[in-house]
């Protein structure tokens, strides 16, 4: 049972982005958990989403959850998804954005300088885009709460993140920089900045990966506090979404497990 067990986000409607799997599945079984009446899902395969769907309403067979297909870091389909999250729910009371950290690090000249426009893409754009599309409705609505996850690389220059660092550092701006444009209108934002986090698939493949592996090998003892887990981060969304965090907007949270300090 997690710590947000219970009520607090009773009545809320939620779309999570990158919801199918990893952090994002677990953000959206932590909403639902914690009360949250509707939520729907994003995800780019339909194999994965239907299954995610299916075993999520079994585990809340009382909450309305639906299932939204697309690329979010591509205009069009960024558009539709959230236009369908809006048909099915009616309003958007909170979005978490867990798309776009899924690049394994590289050193700056051994990438090729042909895949760095998509590395800013996969990771930087989806999270804009999705603030932009779903911004009309909350304004509208006069409230609404914003959860970016970026990344620890955001904060930390770390070899072979030199371009993933770029996206992460523009998302913990960009959300900082939305915190204080929405406020006039009752709209948070804030995003969490992890650095490892176990239990993913993400995990497993990143600590196979020779380089990467052997470079966030020396990152794991350094979490004397223990490595943070899929959970955690989840229900320290919750409580940004929740109204103990009413009064919370342009943070930039890390959850390292003492990993970093910043």
């Amino acid at each position: 049972m997690g710590v947000f067990e219970g009520k607090t986000l009773e009545g809320k409607t939620v779309v999570v982005t990158g919801g199918t799997a990893g952090v994002g599945r677990a953000c959206a079984e932590a909403m639902l958990a914690a009360g949250a009446e509707a939520v729907v899902i994003n995800g780019r395969s339909r194999e994965r989403g239907e299954r995610a769907l299916a075993e999520i309403s079994a585990r809340f067979p009382r909450a309305r959850i639906a299932l939204a297909l697309g690329d979010m870091a591509q205009v069009a389909d960024a558009q539709s998804v959230i236009a369908a999250a809006i048909e099915k729910l009616g309003r958007i009371d909170v979005l978490v954005n867990s798309t776009g950290t899924n690049d394994f690090p590289i050193l700056l000249h051994n990438t090729p300088i042909e895949a760095v426009p998509g590395i800013l893409e996969r990771c930087l754009f989806a999270q804009l885009l999705s603030c932009r599309a779903t911004l009309p409705h909350m304004r509208e609505a006069k409230r609404g709460c914003i959860i970016n996850i970026a990344s620890d690389a955001a904060k930390i220059p770390t070899p072979g993140e030199s371009v993933i660092g770029a996206a992460m550092a523009g998302i913990v701006m960009f959300t900082r920089a939305l915190a204080v444009e929405g406020k006039r209108d009752g709209i948070r934002a804030n995003v969490l900045t992890p650095s490892l986090v176990s239990g993913t698939e993400f995990y497993e493949r990143i600590m196979a990966d020779p380089y990467a592996g052997k470079m966030f090998a020396k990152a794991v003892p350094k979490a004397e506090l223990g490595l943070v887990t899929m959970t955690d981060l989840a229900e320290l969304a919750v409580f940004l979404a929740s109204p103990a965090a009413a009064k919370m907007t342009g943070q930039a949270l890390s959850m390292t497990g003492g990993i970093s300090a910043l």
